[in-house]
């Protein structure tokens, strides 16, 4: 599913980094400090999308975080409500709503680099 959403974001016009666990996505962060967005899967090893999302908004406070996640959302939900300031993309997902959650968050009409 990763490799797929890279593919998908970087169709839809976006530069996409890649990182295959959380540790990894703090790293490349640190090197690329004009990261505009980190989307990240809530349920990871190691390092949960939640614990990731937190390090890398108080190293980088204008980030902007989507999450994503097939299973339980309760990391970011409660009671039906999302969290403040929280953007969620429940899986499985389009590449329509993808596209659409993406414009919203960066407040876009359409792809862009970086």
């Amino acid at each position: 599913m990763r490799v797929s959403t890279t593919e998908a974001i970087r169709e839809l016009g976006y530069t996409v980094i890649h990182a295959a666990s959380g540790e990894e996505a703090l790293q490349k962060l640190a090197e690329r400090p004009n990261v505009g967005l980190l989307f990240t899967d809530i349920v990871m090893p190691v390092m949960n999308g939640r614990k990731l999302a937190e390090e890398a908004v108080a190293r980088m406070p204008q980030l902007k975080v989507i999450f994503t996640t097939g299973f339980t959302r309760n990391a970011v939900v409660h009671n039906g409500v999302l969290d403040h300031d929280v953007h969620f993309l429940a899986k499985p997902f389009t590449i329509e709503q993808l596209a659409a959650k993406l414009r919203d968050v960066l407040g876009t009409t359409q792809g862009a680099a970086d």
